[in-house]
């Protein structure tokens, strides 16, 4: 979320691995809708590839996984959020918000003060 020159972007780390950040919420939230990893990733703009990476990254991240996959021939194909997916979505999504909080105090009003609005020329 961005909220004048104030950038705020959490990222949740699992060892060296991105475990949920910005775009994987929304892939989250996608999966949600359209319950297929197929459908989200049409839908976010990105390769099925690129969708499916981010999501078994995810699951690797978290106990139980975030993402269950639905296999088979006939309508049961697809995918879903998980309860502990849901719940991970909605603490991420809370954080956000709470974030988002913090760049109406005080300390923002600070960092703005002394912010120039380009840096100085290296020399």
């Amino acid at each position: 979320m961005k909220r004048g020159p104030l950038w705020l972007k959490l990222q949740i780390a699992c060892g060296d691995a991105l475990a949920l950040g910005p775009g994987k919420a929304d892939l989250l939230e996608a999966i949600g809708v359209e319950a297929s990893i197929t459908g989200a990733a049409q839908a976010l703009g990105m390769s099925y590839r690129r969708a499916w990476l981010l999501v078994d990254e995810m699951n690797r991240c978290f106990d139980p996984a975030l993402v269950d996959t639905l296999k088979g021939g006939g309508r049961e194909r697809g995918a879903r959020v998980t309860e502990t997916g849901a719940a991970v979505l909605h603490a991420y999504r809370t954080m956000e918000r709470e974030a988002a909080e913090a760049a109406e105090g005080s300390a923002y009003a600070v960092l703005t003060t002394h912010l120039r609005k380009e840096p100085i020329a290296s020399g």
